[in-house]
């Protein structure tokens, strides 16, 4: 079975979720929430991939979040 990686990350200045790396060949998308994106994924994934590599069968897709945070940590007292 052929597995495909997609990662995801979050863009603060935007407020959105998006597509930053792809195994699927044209994948391309945004959504408020990351679980909003990873429900619009497999089906994108799937259009596009019947487009660009016929006849594959059945595949896995694997996201990946990527998020960051800033802390920030007081001195010792």
């Amino acid at each position: 079975m052929a597995l495909f990686i997609v990662q995801i990350a979050y863009d603060a200045d935007a407020g959105v979720w998006y597509v930053d790396k792809s195994d699927v060949e044209g994948l391309r998308a945004e959504a408020p929430t990351s679980d909003a994106l990873m429900a619009r994924i497999p089906t994108m994934a799937a259009e596009l991939l019947e487009e660009n590599e016929p006849g594959l069968g059945e595949v896995a897709i694997e996201i990946i979040a990527h998020a960051h945070a800033r802390i920030s940590v007081p001195a010792a007292a």
